[in-house]
């Protein structure tokens, strides 16, 4: 039985050492999209560090139609943020590939996301800071991050935590229902990210703890997805001469 409040009380513990060994008296800084797994990370940090320790970084790509929900987590945390739009530099990047080379739609989806890692780590060095990661096992399971995007960070606090732990642990923290709930949308393609997986977290979480799933249609794309998409949890593999 999963005990959230247990878990969330080590998971603050964890970020105090963590920042007691590699940042004394830095603050957490963390992208603010709105969307459960950042709001938790935040909320966490918070009570780790104290809300004056902790800073927001809002993201938008030009018009975003939930950064309401952005507001709504740093309002409710009362915690230093600021907005960035990044909307003229994914566009800038855009604009300058070389002509003649064909510029795919993944390759346009993954540009925001390396972008707004750059900016979290533009404002954390610029403010004594040390980037969370917000990424959760579901998620990384079966690879649905952006590499060198919002797959890295300096420390992650989720990691090991399912979907559905993520989510207890919000409501522990007494996070507002709509940030925890909310339907997760992958901000590339404008889908769900169940629609765009083909299977639901429910289903995912409970394989990934149990290793229970009865349609096996689901389970063969989940296992494709885990290892095609191992490299994403791994060190860059190094070449090591022998002398």
């Amino acid at each position: 039985m999963f005990d959230a409040k247990k878990v969330k009380d080590e998971c603050v513990e964890w970020i105090r050492d963590f920042f007691e060994k590699n940042g004394k008296g830095c603050n957490a800084v963390i992208g603010i999209s709105g969307g459960k797994d950042s709001s938790i990370a935040a909320a966490l940090c918070v009570e780790a560090l104290g809300k004056e320790r902790v800073i927001g970084v809002l993201m938008p790509q030009g018009e975003q139609h939930d950064i309401d929900k952005a507001f709504l987590l740093v309002n409710h945390l009362d915690i230093k943020y600021y907005v960035v739009n990044i909307k003229d530099a994914v566009d800038g990047i855009i604009a300058n590939m070389p002509e003649g080379l064909e510029i795919t739609t993944q390759t346009k989806q993954n540009i925001p996301p390396r972008i707004r890692m750059s900016t979290l780590y533009a404002v954390s060095q610029s403010c004594n800071g040390r980037v969370c990661n917000t990424c959760n096992l579901s998620e990384d399971w079966v690879g649905y991050s952006t590499r060198y995007g919002d797959s890295v960070g300096d420390f992650s606090p989720m990691s090991f935590l399912t979907v559905t732990e993520v989510k207890e642990i919000g409501r522990v923290l007494g996070l507002p229902d709509e940030l925890v709930d909310k339907v997760p949308i992958d901000g590339l393609c404008g889908k769900t990210d169940e629609e765009n997986l083909g299977f639901t977290y429910a289903e995912l979480d409970v394989y990934i703890r149990t290793g229970k799933i009865e349609d096996k249609e689901k389970k063969a794309i989940i296992d494709k997805k885990h290892t095609a998409n191992l490299f994403k949890l791994q060190l860059m593999p190094s070449f090591k001469p022998e002398f």
